[in-house]
């Protein structure tokens, strides 16, 4: 517990001196009515005060519980990256046990109900770096105004990446976000498609002169009334890196997807962009870790959290509580009990002696 009580300690407090609600311990009420399922600053007061009792026995509250005004108050206010970077903390024995390898994925998530019908028609956004096999948020940024491709580049700056895969969309295949990934000493897996057209091109004359002896992986599922067959080859882009001027590529990836559904017959060819020459079943591996960022955060935040649903929209409000959900799911996600995710944040709610050892275990992990 005490990692937990005393990481908000460097989170600077914006309000005036004579504010009465101590900031680390309104943090630390906000977060864990978030992760028992608030979604609102008014569900933060209200389920602050129906467990008072719980965090009297390791908070001091001098003043009670804040009002849900005052919540609102202070998550509009304080620094998002500051609050990001204190959970950073909490969580570092966890995120010390990224080895070798280990794929990051880099990718935002709009906060579909976090605009003003006045606002800009662009929806605020919250980019993440995703540690896939640890299943553990690294860091978390802010892109307003649709600046995702900037928001990701400062992720990388903040985690890292030396010894990682990273892993994107074709919407990072450029030559900044790359020379960033290489700087940091890491490798790269990004999808490639039109944005880089003549890389594409090259790409595919690069796989249309491959050898008949050329490794090659097959991957078949079969699950939901549905059959896929996945193929994966990769091959060098020897001497294109100069050519396109784009730091570190090495080699291409290629996915042929074959899925049945029904009877109905969907085939889809992909490419990546990668900085190392992997074995097939390796590159195959880290396109498929990728997918741990939208089915094991993106949609558990919609689903478990709500997100999408969320009605924060002033200031800094939104991609604070943002903040928490995604801490939030990290936190949960370190309890090995049986039972499904959305029963276990109901559960902290309902049994206090299981939300204490969710607390206490981040001491532990």
């Amino acid at each position: 517990m005490e990692t937990f009580l005393t990481a908000f300690d460097d989170v600077p407090d914006p309000r005036a001196r004579n504010t009465r609600h101590d900031l680390c311990e309104l943090l630390v009420v906000g977060f864990v009515a978030v992760l028992c399922g608030a979604t609102s600053c008014a569900e933060m007061s209200a389920f602050g005060r129906s467990k008072e009792h719980v965090f009297k026995g390791f908070l001091n509250l001098k003043h009670s519980i804040p009002s849900h005004d005052t919540f609102s108050t202070v998550f509009r206010m304080i620094d998002p990256k500051a609050l990001d970077a204190a959970f950073g903390q909490v969580l570092a024995k966890i995120t010390a046990l990224l080895g070798e390898g280990d794929v990051i994925a880099i990718d935002g998530k709009a906060l579909r109900g976090a605009r003003d019908k006045g606002e800009s028609a662009r929806t605020r956004m919250m980019v993440s770096a995703y540690a896939a096999r640890l299943r553990l948020t690294l860091a978390t940024v802010t892109a307003d105004k649709g600046g995702e491709l900037e928001a990701a580049r400062e992720i990388l700056g903040l985690i890292k990446l030396r010894g990682k895969v990273v892993t994107a969309d074709a919407l990072h295949c450029n030559r900044r976000t790359v020379a960033e990934i290489i700087g940091g000493g890491g490798d790269y897996c990004l999808a490639l498609k039109a944005n880089q057209d003549s890389l594409l091109s090259d790409a595919r004359s690069c796989f249309s002169k491959a050898s008949s002896d050329q490794p090659v992986v097959c991957q078949q599922e079969t699950g939901h009334g549905r059959k896929e067959t996945r193929t994966g080859l990769v091959i060098s882009a020897k001497g294109l890196a100069e050519y396109h001027q784009f730091p570190g590529l090495r080699a291409f990836g290629r996915v042929e997807s074959r899925r049945e559904t029904d009877g109905k017959v969907q085939s889809q060819t992909r490419y990546f962009a990668l900085s190392w020459m992997p074995a097939p079943e390796v590159f195959m591996a880290t396109v498929r870790a990728h997918w741990g960022i939208e089915n094991a955060l993106h949609w558990q935040l919609d689903v478990s959290f709500r997100e999408d649903a969320a009605r924060n929209r002033k200031d800094n409000g939104p991609a604070n509580i943002a903040i928490l959900r995604r801490r939030a799911l990290d936190v949960a996600r370190r309890d090995t009990s049986k039972g499904s995710l959305s029963i276990k944040l109901k559960r902290a709610g309902w049994d206090d002696a299981f939300l204490l050892n969710l607390l206490n275990r981040l001491d532990r992990s």
